[in-house]
């Protein structure tokens, strides 16, 4: 059996999945498994995955869409190795990641899983160091030391200074906490926090290595606002409600967090016509904090739906740009 299994998830993205696998096949550390989990893609994918003649990648190819949880899902059922990890079909691994994260897992039986920083690259492959730098910035990466991280909690439920992508797992740790658990369709797509929450939850242990060896990609084709977004945020809504916190500081932060949560998921409501459901979750941010930024969505939901996402991309264009949107404008100019 293998020591590692690597998963990569794929949808209709054949035109950077070639620069993903072979990220695989160029590690240093060899004793792995490649599966490759399409769900159903309409493009080329099939044809571009018959390019490798490996005997460790093995091709799922579902025959109808099951969607992104239970794709996932099935790689990770499909494993066998005793060390795990899954990144996206537009992401990479720098040729030492394994190496480096297994030496980590195979050294320190106490550790259950080894994040590692990460690159910010665009749709050309290439790598932005100020994005990176601004990346690391704001999910507080750049303040994690070498070593076992010491409030797996914090980092991330508040911080979330970890990336599943840039994660090596063991397996038995993602089995205890039932890792790619059946979602409700509505949950679908914040699986990746949840994840890293529930193992900080039960208690096990993470380790960091703040050097750069995973490529996390940014494309135009990523998710976009508001309708990906609105999917998103609901998602994590749900996750956000059903965790509960014995620190009373935790259980403050998930407090506020599921407010902000709320306030953002309402005014993409009102900004898609969802009138209704946006306006009572943003009564809801009104009550509880006397959010402006609510009462302006409750305004804004009485304009006839043309003015109101006029108004939205006016709001969105004045705001500072972030790393990311930079990234996509460079790659797109």
């Amino acid at each position: 059996m293998p020591k590692v299994s690597v998963c990569i998830p794929t949808y209709n993205r054949a035109h950077y999945l070639t620069y993903s696998v072979n990220s695989v096949l160029a590690q240093t550390y060899t004793d792995f498994e490649l599966i490759i989990c399409d769900d159903a893609s309409s493009d080329n994918t099939p044809d571009v995955v018959k390019q490798w003649d490996d005997p460790r990648i093995r091709y799922i190819r579902h025959p109808q869409n099951i969607r992104r949880s239970r794709n996932m899902r099935s790689g990770f059922e499909a494993a066998t190795g005793e060390y795990f990890i899954k990144f996206d079909d537009d992401d990479a691994l720098c040729p030492e990641f394994l190496e480096k994260t297994v030496k980590v897992l195979d050294d320190r039986p106490e550790i259950d899983l080894v994040c590692t920083s990460h690159w910010i690259i665009d749709a050309n492959h290439q790598r932005d160091e100020n994005a990176t730098r601004d990346n690391a910035a704001r999910w507080g990466k750049d303040k994690l030391q070498n070593g076992k991280i010491p409030d797996l909690t914090l980092q991330t439920f508040h911080f979330q200074s970890l990336q599943v992508g840039s994660t090596l797992f063991r397996l038995e740790a993602l089995q205890a906490v039932d890792f790619m658990r059946s979602f409700p369709p509505e949950a679908d797509g914040c699986e990746d926090f949840d994840l890293l929450v529930r193992l900080a939850i039960a208690g096990k242990q993470g380790y960091f290595i703040p050097e750069y060896l995973m490529e996390y990609r940014i494309h135009g084709g990523q998710q976009t606002q508001p309708e990906q977004n609105l999917r998103f945020l609901t998602a994590k809504l749900l996750c956000l409600d059903s965790y509960h916190f014995p620190e009373a500081e935790i259980e403050q932060l998930r407090c506020a967090k599921l407010s902000g949560t709320r306030e953002a998921l309402g005014l993409r409501c009102i900004e898609l016509g969802e009138d209704d459901r946006g306006r009572e979750l943003l009564q809801q941010a009104v009550r509880n904090n006397g959010s402006r930024k609510a009462q302006l969505g409750l305004w804004l939901s009485y304009l006839p739906l043309g003015l109101r996402k006029l108004a939205f991309q006016v709001f969105r264009r004045a705001r500072p740009r972030d790393y990311s949107e930079r990234v996509r404008e460079q790659a797109e100019s």
